[in-house]
This record gives C-alpha cells, sequence and structure tokens, in this order.
C-alpha cells in the first residue's frame, strides 16, 4: 500500500483500550478532516459488533456508516467491508483484526489497529510493519501512555 513517498501508514498498539473504544475516535477525526473512510473487517461477528457500536458510539452522537453488502454503500462516509474494494472513495483505510492489505492501494493513510494483548496479533503487526519497512513505506507506530493519550514512538 505504500511505497517510499506515498500515503501514510499508522500502527495503532491497543494495550489499554480496546477496539471498540478506539476505532469511533479515529473515525470521527477521520471525518473532521474531510475524508471518508473504509474499515476492513476479516470476521463477520466483529463486523456486526462494530456496525452497532458506531451506531451506539456517543449518547449524543452516532457515526453515519453501512456495510458494503448493503445497498447505497458508495455513499457511505464510513464503509465496513470484508473485501478489498474501495467502494466509497475512501481517502483512509482501518485494518483490524489482521484483515488483508494490498500493498498498492491509493489511500492518503492506513491504520492497523492491533491488540498488544494478544501475541498473535502482536507477532502479524511485528511482520507487517518490517515487511513494510524494507519497501520503503511511511510509517508511524502510535502507543497509549499511562494516561490513555496517544504518543506517536517511531
Amino acid at each position: 500500500m505504500s511505497e517510499a513517498g506515498s500515503g501514510e501508514i499508522w500502527f495503532y498498539h491497543l494495550e489499554r483500550s480496546t477496539l471498540d473504544q478506539v476505532l469511533p475516535e479515529l473515525l470521527d477525526r477521520t471525518l473532521q478532516r474531510g475524508w471518508r473512510a473504509l474499515v476492513r473487517v476479516g470476521d463477520p461477528g466483529l463486523m456486526e459488533t462494530l456496525d452497532e457500536r458506531l451506531w451506539a458510539w456517543r449518547e449524543d452522537a452516532f457515526l453515519a456508516h453501512g456495510r458494503a453488502d448493503q445497498p447505497h454503500s458508495e455513499r457511505q462516509p464510513i464503509l465496513l467491508t470484508s473485501d478489498s474494494a474501495n467502494g466509497n472513495g475512501a481517502q483512509a483505510l482501518f485494518i483490524v483484526d489482521r484483515s488483508d492489505m494490498d500493498a498498492s492501494e491509493p489511500f492518503e493513510r492506513c491504520f492497523i489497529i492491533f491488540d498488544g494483548r494478544d501475541e498473535e496479533s502482536l507477532q502479524h503487526a511485528r511482520g507487517r510493519w518490517k515487511t513494510l519497512k524494507e519497501a520503503g513505506a511511511n510509517l508511524a507506530y502510535w502507543k497509549q501512555t499511562e494516561q490513555g493519550k496517544w504518543e506517536k514512538a517511531a
């Protein structure tokens, strides 16, 4: 997805928060930037959970979104999908649950979100980092401080 000089790839290492706590915040910031988002999810159960979570994100707000397998998916500001098509013309790609990623995808930014408490996810993310680094990708690594704030560590 990112040869040297193209889009950024940001790794988010979850240690203190869960995916359903972090993802809505990142999606909200993405929309505030004027971008559309594509959330690639491999597990159908997780897709269902995220779909529900985004509608009930906060008491006073929700994140408008849709699923790629539903009508009018191309109009959605946030699109949940399990395939590689960029069905809503998104500028931001979110990779969760070790979903696939194509090295040639033309996104402004890719967020790879992984659970640092799960050894398999951690090893997968390390392997992905190494492969992308060797390919000359524009990488950043973010981790949470003890106060819950995100800090760029690499």
